[in-house]
């Protein structure tokens, strides 16, 4: 069956239960909002990660595997001197800057 015979088939099948309802020939369904989403926080977590097993379980998967340096503080100067773009640039890529 192709997709779109199941497209129609799902359709049909709805306007047949609307069709259904409207005339009385079947009762509408009741549904309580509040008790499925209070039912499906339920289902929503499992045993083990409520249990401290899982917690631990957790950490460990989430834990940093590599070590994480210190960050220092950096003090930079408001200068405008283009020389001093100039040496940071030979910083990072000691061959920029250089005239051929």
């Amino acid at each position: 069956m192709s997709e779109t015979d199941k497209d129609f088939n799902q359709t049909y099948d709805a306007e047949q239960m609307t069709e259904e309802i409207s005339s009385g020939d079947r009762p509408a369904p009741n549904v309580d909002v509040s008790a499925d989403y209070e039912a499906s926080k339920e289902l929503s977590v499992s045993a083990i990660d409520q249990s401290e097993e899982g917690a631990k379980a957790a950490e460990a998967v989430s834990s940093h595997q590599l070590e994480v340096p210190e960050t220092g503080d950096i003090k930079a100067e408001s200068t405008s001197d283009p020389s001093d773009y100039k040496a940071m640039a030979k910083e990072v890529n000691p061959i920029s800057g250089n005239e051929k």
